[in-house]
C-alpha cells in the first residue's frame, strides 16, 4: 500500500502544480489590481528634501494634511513608463485642477531637473527620495505609482503602473470625484 502511495504522490503533486498554473494563466485576474495594504489608511509619515538644485521646500506628509483631495505620483527620470504617463499627470494638474505632488524616486538630481525641464513640471512640490526609503513605506513595487489621497490624508486608491490611455478619464477622475475632489 505504501509503495503505491509513493508511486502516485508525485503524479498528484505534478497535476496540482499544472492546475494552479493554468488557473493563474487563464483567469481574468488583473495583476495591477493587487490591493495595497495602505488603501484606507493614513499616509505614512515622511519629510523629503527638494530635488537638489530645484527651488521649493521638498515634500512632507504634514504638508499634505490640508483638507484637499490630491494625488501623489512617484516617478523617476530613468523610468520609461513615467515618461509615458507624464502627459496625463500634467493634464490632471493643469486641466482638471487636481493638486499633484511628486516623489522623485532613486534619481540623480541633474537627471530629474533635465527631465522636468524637458517634459514640464506639473507638481506643486517634489520630494527627493534618493534612497527609496519613503517608497518602501508606501509599499511601492515599482515606478510609476500614484496614490489618491482624500482631504483627511487617507490613501483611497493606489495606481500601480502608469496612468495611460483611458485610465485618467475612466478610473482616476471618477475616484477623485467620489472622495471629494
Amino acid at each position: 500500500m505504501l509503495r503505491k502511495l509513493l508511486f502516485i504522490l508525485p503524479s498528484v503533486i505534478f497535476l496540482g502544480v499544472i492546475a494552479f498554473s493554468l488557473w493563474g494563466l487563464l483567469s481574468d485576474r488583473d495583476p495591477s489590481a493587487v490591493p495595497s495594504a495602505l488603501v484606507n489608511k493614513p499616509l505614512p509619515e515622511f519629510d523629503l528634501p527638494p530635488v537638489e538644485g530645484m527651488t521649493g521646500p521638498g515634500l512632507s506628509s504634514a504638508e499634505l494634511a490640508d483638507g484637499e483631495v490630491k494625488v501623489i505620483n512617484i516617478f523617476a527620470s530613468w523610468c520609461i513608463p513615467c515618461r509615458a504617463e507624464h502627459e496625463l499627470i500634467t493634464k490632471l494638474a493643469e486641466e482638471h485642477g487636481v493638486p499633484v505632488y511628486g516623489i522623485n524616486y532613486k534619481d540623480k538630481p541633474a537627471d530629474a531637473r533635465l527631465w522636468l525641464a524637458e517634459l514640464g513640471n506639473p507638481y506643486r512640490s517634489i520630494g527627493a527620495d534618493r534612497e527609496g526609503r519613503v517608497a518602501i513605506d508606501f509599499g511601492v513595487s515599482g515606478v510609476p505609482e500614484s496614490y489618491l489621497i482624500d482631504g483627511e490624508g487617507v490613501i483611497r486608491f493606489q495606481q500601480i503602473g502608469p496612468i495611460v490611455g483611458p485610465d485618467l478619464e475612466d478610473k482616476i477622475l471618477p475616484i477623485l470625484e467620489e472622495i471629494g475632489g
